[in-house]
């Protein structure tokens, strides 16, 4: 007897100690000792016990082990609420949120607020409607439709399937005592249905009540306000999470450089950027597509280059540069037109990574093709395993653009053999192909084909596209009747592109007829082309007076034009030389090569002779 009672008293303290330990595994997710401590379970004959059991069963789920977890659990000859439990929780982490569902189903218990939360955030995570509202059924049955946990599953569940209403219902019925997570919940549930001005509301109504902003509360309120275009509520509240030091958080900061991002505030958003502590890759990503998306300001692209490369001479090595960072920085080659560091990109990614999204490929593809490397931009296409129809448009695209219109026309047949069907975006390709090349009566048999083949309602892209290719090719006639069949008969685009072919060819009539509708448009032009377009027709037609007239009204549009400029590369950073601008740094020594380069043959014999 006494035997007896030194074992029960062994066995129990060894069923806490496992119990203890294998619960430890489940939070840091220590797989390999876990199993260790599973095989110490057996040896110590307590595998059975239901607690050691409800304990490993856990650990393999939270480890992503789960098929181990529900053999453990058929195992069981009696299973507790806890066992069911961890095995729903486990499939919902797996993220099988059908099969968690099919498993409560089976549950012989009532079942606790632990499950019942965890299966109505399945039913949210998939947007199982129907199934979470049976769930709420069940937990307002059991008694358990006021409790904090369920009543926060039921605000994610009904504002992630767009009823916003009900989920505020839930929020405001007398049973459910609110509290942060909630009125978070509701917050963000309002941003992402669209309506940024009810979450900005709710949250005043929370800070009225004494709730204190947590940073799940922040990041959510800052982005109602970047929805909302409130930039001075924004302002305010990115004041807030200085004052209450959440600014330095990633999870906040990353918001707020997004923020300062939409309202074009690049330098705030950079500080904002510096001040967060342990940057993830989300903030290195925000910033970097903060500085490459501003394309007509070289100094803001080049300073994208800089914190990509400030990224990769991070000492942090869990912040690593991901796809969609070499998405961002590539395409911003592409618009730059850096080769340069187009192709160091290229090189870092071969020697880094064994495997590419398709969106970084696309996006080398596209590079390459904008920097003049269309051989190389094919070379990167035919390397990709699963093109998709952006890799086909931009490689279609590249092609018309390289005047090569034949093998943009080719790929098109090849494209719709691997069983692609085209968009918008591939017969603006295909159309800018055919001008490029010359090729009239196969861009305007594409253009046909549409609407009549494929059901695609030209735009206003497609009609300019087939103006000018008309026009270049002398058949203006043809090019004004498909203008005033479309819909877009008075847009300024239209017009200009068909007055510009008329100055081509020298057709002075016409081209008058479509300046002068052109200059009554309720709309005016936005840039100065069609004014200086219209007035040299006149000129050339010694209609001085017309051109006079057509200089004034250029004039007292108060539209400027855009000065010429040139971009060239020094090591990789882009420098811009604009016409009449001498502010460059270096301007002194520009001038002194320039000088050098334009110095008298006699003065250099002199010079020499010297």
């Amino acid at each position: 007897m006494v035997r007896s009672l030194q074992y029960q008293c062994w066995a129990s303290s060894m069923i806490e100690s496992l119990g203890y330990l294998i619960h430890q595994c489940s939070l840091i997710k220590a797989l390999t000792q876990g199993i260790s401590l599973h095989a110490a379970a057996f040896k110590c004959g307590v595998h059975s016990d239901a607690i050691v059991t409800n304990h490993i069963i856990n650990m393999y789920a939270k480890c992503g082990q789960i098929s181990s977890a529900q053999k453990l659990f058929d195992e069981m000859t009696e299973r507790n609420i806890v066992s069911w439990a961890a095995l729903i929780s486990g499939y919902h982490q797996a993220k099988k949120p059908l099969v968690a569902v099919q498993l409560f189903s089976r549950l012989p218990l009532v079942p606790n607020e632990s499950i019942l939360a965890t299966v109505v955030s399945s039913c949210a995570g998939a947007s199982y409607l129907s199934l979470g509202q049976q769930v709420h059924a069940r937990a307002v049955a059991v008694g358990y439709g006021s409790d904090s946990y369920v009543s926060n599953a039921l605000i994610s569940l009904y504002m992630k399937c767009g009823l916003c209403n009900y989920a505020l219902g839930v929020f405001s019925s007398g049973a459910l005592v609110p509290n942060t997570v909630s009125f978070n919940t509701l917050i963000a549930g309002f941003v992402e249905n669209g309506q940024p001005l009810k979450g900005i509301e709710l949250f005043r109504a929370m800070s009225q009540q004494g709730f204190v902003a947590d940073h799940f509360t922040s990041a959510a309120v800052l982005r109602a306000c970047t929805d909302a275009d409130d930039f001075y509520g924004g302002l305010q509240f990115h004041c807030l999470t200085v004052k209450r030091k959440l600014d330095s958080i990633p999870f906040v900061g990353n918001v707020i450089i997004t923020m300062y991002s939409k309202f074009e505030m690049v330098e705030e958003a950079e500080k904002v950027f510096r001040r967060i502590d342990q940057k993830d890759i989300i903030s290195w990503n925000t910033m970097i597509a903060v500085f490459t998306q501003h394309v007509h300001d070289e100094e803001c692209v080049n300073k994208g280059f800089d914190v990509f490369r400030e990224l990769l001479k991070e000492k942090n090595t869990t912040v690593l540069p991901d796809d969609f960072t070499f998405s961002s920085v590539v395409a911003a080659c592409a618009v730059e037109a850096s080769i340069y560091n187009g192709k160091q990109i290229h090189a870092h990614m071969l020697r880094t990574r064994v495997a590419w999204d398709v969106g970084v490929e696309n996006a080398l593809v596209d590079m390459y093709a904008k920097c003049g490397c269309i051989g190389y931009s094919y070379t990167m296409f035919n390397l990709m395993k699963h093109p998709n129809l952006i890799s086909w448009n931009s490689i279609i695209s590249g092609f018309g653009n390289h005047g090569l219109g034949k093998k943009a026309l080719l790929l098109f047949e090849q494209m719709k053999e691997h069983g692609f069907h085209p968009n918008s975006l591939t017969f603006t390709g295909l159309l800018i192909a055919c001008n490029h090349a010359g090729l009239v009566d196969e861009g305007t048999s594409l253009f046909d084909s549409m609407l009549q083949v494929y059901g695609i309602n030209p735009d206003i892209m497609h009609f300019a596209c087939l103006v000018d290719m008309l026009g270049r090719a002398g058949r203006l006639d043809e090019a004004e009747r498909y203008m005033k069949k479309s819909p877009f008969r008075d847009d300024p685009v239209i017009l200009g592109s068909l007055l510009s072919a008329c100055w081509l060819q020298g057709e002075t009539v016409t081209g008058e007829r479509l300046g002068e509708q052109l200059l009554k448009l309720k709309f005016p032009p936005a840039t100065t082309s069609p004014f200086v377009l219209l007035s040299n027709l006149y000129a050339s037609d010694r209609m001085w007076s017309g051109a006079a007239e057509v200089r004034r009204m250029l004039k007292g549009s108060r539209l400027k034009k855009e000065p010429g400029h040139s971009l060239i590369q020094v090591h990789g950073n882009v420098e811009k030389f604009t016409v009449g601008d001498f502010s460059h740094s270096r301007i002194q020594e520009i001038k002194d090569v320039l000088s050098t380069i334009s110095f008298p043959e006699d003065e250099y014999d002199e010079a020499v002779n010297l």
